[in-house]
């Protein structure tokens, strides 16, 4: 017995001593990592150093994603991901970043042109692509020569594309303008297989969002509302576009048979295609392209082998930190409501109703801010959520500063539930708007747990008690929890009836969950004006009657540990960092991410009340 004691005790020593080196390994690495990098930092500094060359061409390389608000990251990981050279899983790019590029570009006597790089770029919202290219525009009149180059351009792509001087395609690559649609998973018939009873209570004959649930493939009504929308966005696209390369509306194919009809004249050639239909105005390999360049801007040693400076490099030389002189202007504060609406504190990048409102309270409680620019790029979410945001904006307005509303791509159900109650109300041509609907939705899995042989009994002091998944939804609950949403949808109208002067009636009739463009929206007295952030700002100071203003982002305070690691880690990758080009995701590994997506946004809604005021039809790329 004692040999046998004494072998366990050397078992666990032995296995100890073994986590005890992992453990140690594990941090030592990270240690190592962290070192090896700021030496790095450091040695590299004289080589490194940052500058704009001479006579360029600057390289306005867009990786990833536009956005109005980036989602958090953390420090330590952003900086691991930049010194191993590994790409985030979803780049995105901040389109105030890339218009202050643009426009110090166009000053800049140091920057000879523009060529845009689009291959990485994956969308945004065709009002971020409409803000960059009349940056792009405006460029052009220093009389600077904007070049577009690519392998291929995809629809948004070719958006940004259209309005260079010069568009050049690689003779293997394509353009193909496929217009906007909205197909989507039901999985009615795999949730009967399971077994699983759905639960679903909604107002609104266009509050589709749960159908894939209930149903097998989209009803009329949807089809109906979304169908309208989307030639609308459709619409928007092809007048944007047919005028910056100044070709017909004819030359955008619509049908399979006149799309057929063009390629067998070109004999199945894409490239030969984009260039029969003026989408391009020429088909050169990228030796072709580099040398036209070189005869622009000249030769540098580097792997292009062109006097290029590029995009990261010119943004971290003109926002180079400056000390910040302190002014007695009065403020704009701009507050960011970026993502699905959800309760409780959430990281940029999602509208959290706790932290979304602390950020409008900071800006109701600071002296210097005499008025507020709400910018909205959601979908919506949690009705609760989305009224105690709104509640704070009533706040701001019993002080006396004016609440102006910027709608970016998305400004729908929550997202127009908090909008709604603004001094003003601006939105792009092409915001998607309205959905003024509600619904809730839960699953119960007793038959999927019966058919399992799993069963759940017991007793309860009432008749409200005990409520679970697992177990049956009494009737009566089912009443009391429609009753419910038929109470928050009668708030939403009223909400919306009394901020913008229209009769219920009148309201009801634009609502029902249905989705409306700007356009539309400014018809039917949703929004008061079309236009960007820039008119919202303006508008603003009219209000408060400021002549003389100054404006900032109103951004969550960090604490004293937060902001020593994010200068600490900032600091190393500034240098460490490198450039990578990410590849396309096949298009079945794309479509799957974006069904994923969808039922991950399902996941994270948490409204105490279960009730939600959400639209995930509003997706249209």
């Amino acid at each position: 017995m004692a040999a046998k004691g004494n072998w366990t005790k050397s078992l666990f020593t032995g296995l100890w001593a073994v986590l005890n080196f992992s453990r140690k390994l594990f941090f030592n690495i990270i240690f190592l990592v962290l070192f090896i990098g700021i030496i790095i930092a450091i040695a590299s500094q004289d080589d490194n150093k940052l500058s704009v060359k001479s006579g360029s061409a600057l390289m306005l390389t867009l990786e990833g994603r536009l956005v109005i608000e980036k989602v958090s990251v953390d420090p330590f990981e952003q900086f691991l991901q930049d010194a191993l050279g590994s790409e985030p899983e979803e780049a995105e790019i901040l389109v105030r970043d890339v218009l202050k590029v643009i426009e110090n570009a166009k000053q800049d006597r140091r920057i000879k042109a523009l060529v845009l790089d689009l291959q990485g770029l994956s969308g945004g919202g065709l009002d971020k692509l409409r803000t960059i290219a009349n940056a792009l525009d405006d460029f052009k009149t220093s009389e600077k020569p904007v070049y577009a180059i690519g392998d291929y351009y995809t629809q948004d792509q070719y958006y940004l594309a259209a309005h260079a001087d010069h568009i050049y395609l690689n003779p293997m690559g394509s353009v193909l303008l496929d217009g906007y649609g909205r197909y989507g998973l039901y999985i009615k018939d795999l949730l009967d297989k399971l077994k699983v009873t759905t639960h679903i209570f909604r107002v609104g004959t266009y509050k589709s969002a749960v159908e894939p649930m209930i149903r097998n493939d989209m009803s009329e009504a949807s089809k109906e509302a979304s169908k309208k929308w989307l030639e609308a966005y459709w619409s928007q696209y092809k007048h944007d576009v047919a005028e910056a390369r100044g070709v017909p509306l004819s030359n955008f194919d619509e049908t399979l048979d006149g799309l057929v009809a063009k390629f067998e004249r070109v004999g199945g050639d894409f490239a030969q295609y984009a260039l029969d239909n003026n989408w391009v105005d020429g088909l050169k390999t990228r030796e072709e392209v580099r040398s036209e360049l070189i005869e622009l801007v000249g030769e540098d040693d580097n792997p292009s082998g062109v006097n290029i400076t590029a995009y990261d490099t010119y943004w971290n030389v003109i926002n180079a930190p400056v000390p910040e002189i302190p002014n007695d202007l009065d403020k704009i504060a701009i507050v960011v409501a970026k993502g699905t609406i959800v309760d409780g504190d959430q990281p940029a990048g999602t509208i959290g109703g706790d932290s979304t409102a602390r950020l409008l309270r900071k800006a109701r409680l600071d002296d210097e801010v005499e008025a507020v620019v709400l910018q909205i790029d959601s979908p919506g979410g949690s009705a609760t959520a989305s009224e105690v945001i709104r509640q704070e904006v009533l706040e701001l307005q019993k002080v006396g500063k004016p609440v102006v509303v910027s709608m970016s791509t998305y400004a729908a159900s929550g997202g127009y539930w908090i909008a709604a109650g603004a001094d003003r109300i601006f939105a792009s041509p092409s915001t998607i708007t309205g959905s003024i609907g509600v619904f809730g939705m839960f699953m119960t899995y007793e038959n999927s747990l019966d058919y399992l042989g799993v069963h759940t009994d017991g007793v309860g002091t009432t008749e409200l008690a005990g409520f679970s998944p697992l177990r049956p939804l009494p009737q009566q609950y089912g009443q009391v929890i429609q009753y419910s949403i038929e109470n928050t949808y009668s708030k939403f109208l009223n909400i919306v009836s009394s901020a913008r002067e229209l009769s219920i009636q009148q309201v009801d009739d634009i609502a029902q969950g249905r989705v409306w463009v700007g356009t539309d929206a400014l018809e039917r007295g949703l929004v008061d004006e079309l236009g960007d952030l820039d008119d919202a700002i303006a508008s603003a100071a009219e209000i408060a009657e400021l002549d003389n203003y100054d404006t900032f982002y109103v951004t969550r305070s960090l604490s004293p540990q937060e902001l020593f690691w994010k200068e600490f880690f900032g600091q190393a990758l500034a240098v460490v960092g490198k450039w990578q080009f990410a590849h396309s995701n096949t298009a079945l590994i794309g479509e799957v991410k974006r069904v994923l997506g969808e039922f991950d946004t399902f996941s994270k809604l948490n409204d105490p009340m279960g009730t939600y005021v959400l639209c995930l039809p509003c997706n249209v790329e």
